[in-house]
C-alpha cells in the first residue's frame, strides 16, 4: 500500500470513528492534522496524508482503525 496517499474527508471520518465537526474542532485546536489543498481539483477539494492520520490514530490509541 503507498502510504503517502491522500485521504478524502469520508476515508478520514470511516478510519478515525470521528465525525465531521469533532474533526473540525480538533484541527481548530491544533490536535488533528489539517488538512491540504489538493492542486489539480476543481473547487475547493482537501485531503489529509495517509500517514499523518495513521500516526494520529496511534497516539490516540483509537480501535477502529483500519
Amino acid at each position: 500500500m503507498n502510504t503517502n496517499r491522500i485521504l478524502r474527508k469520508k476515508e478520514v471520518l470511516h478510519l478515525t470513528g470521528i465525525s465531521a465537526a469533532t474533526m473540525y474542532r480538533l484541527i481548530s485546536k491544533g490536535q488533528f492534522p489539517a488538512s491540504r489543498k489538493l492542486t489539480g481539483e476543481a473547487g475547493r477539494a482537501v485531503g489529509w496524508g495517509l500517514n499523518e492520520i495513521q500516526n494520529w490514530i496511534q497516539s490516540r490509541g483509537i480501535s477502529n482503525a483500519q
